[in-house]
């Protein structure tokens, strides 16, 4: 191979090329010329609906979360159903559950008396995700853009490639590990459930019929949450029960204490191999951080569409 490369210097830098940047033309100035404002232009929009709804910042988290598992990071999560395809929002993880989609309409909107044309919703979701955490106390770190927007979406991907509250560790380390997400950064980006609720249906299993939970903990949720099911299905709990509107360390704690909400949370904390990552990230608030922040770089990373692929959608629901 390197005789080959010897007597074709081009090809080794095309392989060169290829193996090492699959993700280059995203940058973290990718509009500076084009669309100056964006940042500002966000963030402003964000502010305004985490003060009129604190649970907000989770929930536009999550968006980002749930469109980058689906086929990588491309605004696909955000289509609405048509004659051609099933969208996402319907799949198990997102009906009666996603939302946030009018904030999304009202960022893209403010963008695009900014700069017509030329920003993506996959962008937009990526930037938007940022602003959520630092609004609500969490770290900043830089997006990278350049993302372009899917020109479809599929309910079968969504429904298999979003991880349940129901899975256990080698399934989450399994799903992640596809995405080319290392452990820890799986338990990185479980702690964004520092910040948000879960409705009655995800955790209803979890405190009655598991062990690995604090008894007075799972108590306390019962009383919100019938045992049987169709009762009180939406009904809402915090994912952290100590501040569920600051993103801090806490939902870290409350795992070690056997008080996270959700199956998969505490399958973190559950005398696996992610126990020791829980107990650091428990104890070191800033080691947390800096590990969140490279795992939501990575997650950004994820399969986007770039160059000529896919579109800049003028409305995030529908393909142009």
């Amino acid at each position: 191979m390197a005789s080959l490369f010897k007597f074709f210097p081009t090809l080794a830098l095309l392989v060169l090329v290829m193996g090492s940047s699959t993700n280059a033309q995203l940058s973290t100035n990718f509009y500076a010329n084009t669309c100056k404002n964006l940042l500002p232009t966000v963030k402003s929009v964000v502010q305004s609906a985490i003060s009129k709804e604190a649970r907000m910042g989770a929930s536009l988290l999550r968006l980002f979360f749930h469109d980058c598992f689906v086929n990588g990071c491309d605004g696909s999560v955000l289509l609405d159903d048509t004659s051609s395809f099933t969208g996402e929002k319907n799949a198990n993880a997102n009906r009666n559950s996603a939302r946030g989609f009018e904030v999304i309409d009202n960022i893209k909107s403010a963008v695009e008396k900014a700069c017509p044309g030329v920003v993506s919703c996959a962008d937009i979701l990526a930037v938007t995700a940022r602003d959520s955490v630092v609004t609500l106390g969490g770290p900043s770190w830089q997006v990278k853009l350049g993302r372009r927007d899917a020109r479809t979406a599929s309910l079968s991907a969504a429904n298999s490639g979003i991880p349940a509250p129901t899975s256990n560790l080698n399934q989450l380390i399994s799903r992640f590990n596809a995405l080319g997400l290392s452990n820890k950064d799986l338990v990185a980006l479980a702690g964004g459930h520092t910040i948000g609720q879960a409705r009655c249906t995800s955790f209803r299993a979890h405190i009655y019929n598991e062990t690995n939970i604090d008894a007075s903990f799972a108590r306390t949720r019962q009383g919100n949450c019938p045992r049987a099911n169709g009762t009180g299905d939406n009904n809402l709990a915090p994912l952290d029960l100590q501040t569920p509107t600051c993103f801090d360390n806490n939902y870290f704690k409350n795992l070690v204490n056997r008080k996270g909400l959700l199956h998969s949370d505490q399958q973190l904390f559950n005398g696996g191999s992610t126990d020791s990552q829980v107990r650091t990230y428990s104890n070191n608030p800033s080691t947390f951080s800096s590990d969140f922040v490279a795992g939501m770089i990575k997650m950004g990373d994820i399969s986007p569409l770039t160059g000529s692929r896919g579109e800049i959608r003028k409305n995030c629901r529908r393909v142009n």
